[in-house]
């Protein structure tokens, strides 16, 4: 089962409904069995299990002997990159919060230096999305930008739309992310290939509607077709925290399944990549509904 995300769907760590381990689809007949014609096959599925037959004395018919398994990803790591990876958003978000003002005299200034924060954060979002390993520097660099650009947006609503917005949206994010985990654990949420196409097609006609209605307010003005304005606006906005909730469910479900796996160490800063990623999109939803809320238009 692959994650919206683009770091995960490259990845791609999942067993279930025909998707087995890192892309490796599982053979018809299960696991693959040892045979004198095959003596060093290796169990299909899991491309990072060690070879029980290399240290084997084919001569005297010594038994295998697996090697240990070391540098593992496990919960920890995972847990530890995600803390590193929103500590430094976090840490820069706040800094740009109070270094750049948002007042009459320097909103355009600050308003500037946040989108082109943003602009880099996404292309460095995307060179690491294609990359076939892991970049701390990268991805710690990524949040950083990530954090100027919301810092300085979280300033612009909380400051002059909806005081106490950025706390209200902060809270939110927090709750769907404590509730998907909840709701993941306790099997509420079945992660499944129907759940997995049902969350992409929705996630991809929400992308194309938000286009279109971007490209109307750029050659039309105004807010295009209202999909992001009004009550509309509410709607979708709605309807994008659901979609990032289901984002989080495949993104649990990738970590479980790398865990199982026995995925490199490396591949716990693509986890902490991935749900950053994911917990920005709600957090940015929710700022969009409280100023569309509080706004006077």
């Amino acid at each position: 089962m692959r994650s919206r995300n683009p770091v995960f769907s490259r990845r791609g760590f999942s067993r279930d409904n025909g998707y087995a381990g890192f892309n490796t689809a599982p053979q018809a007949g299960g696991p693959a069995v040892a045979t004198q014609a095959n003596p060093y096959a290796q169990p299909t599925g899991n491309p990072y299990a060690q070879n029980p037959y290399a240290q084997q004395d084919l001569q005297h018919g010594a038994p295998p002997q697996a090697p240990a398994v070391t540098g593992r990803m496990t919960i920890d790591d995972v847990i530890m990159r995600t803390a590193s990876t929103l500590g430094v958003l976090i840490v820069t978000a706040a800094l740009s919060w109070a270094l750049l003002p948002v007042d009459d005299a320097n909103i355009s200034r600050s308003y500037g230096i946040g989108i082109g924060a943003a602009l880099v954060g996404m292309v460095l979002a995307l060179v690491q999305s294609f990359k076939r390993k892991a970049s701390p520097a990268l991805i710690l660099t990524y949040a950083a930008f990530e954090g100027v650009f919301l810092g300085v947006i979280s300033s612009i609503v909380d400051n002059r739309i909806a005081d106490g917005a950025a706390m209200q949206a902060v809270l939110g994010t927090m709750a769907v992310f404590a509730g998907v985990l909840v709701a993941y654990k306790a099997g509420w949420i079945r992660v499944n290939r129907r759940f997995y196409g049902f969350v992409m097609a929705a996630a991809l006609g929400f992308i194309l509607l938000m286009a279109v209605n971007l490209l109307f307010a750029v050659f039309g003005g105004g807010d295009g077709l209202g999909f992001r304005s009004g009550p509309l606006g509410v709607i979708f906005g709605v309807v994008g925290i659901i979609l990032g909730a289901c984002f989080l469910a495949l993104d649990f479900k990738q970590v479980e399944d790398g865990i199982a796996y026995g995925a490199p160490r490396e591949e716990a800063w693509f986890a902490a990549f991935g749900l950053t990623l994911t917990l920005v999109w709600i957090y940015m939803e929710f700022l969009r509904i409280i100023s569309i809320l509080n706004s006077n238009d």
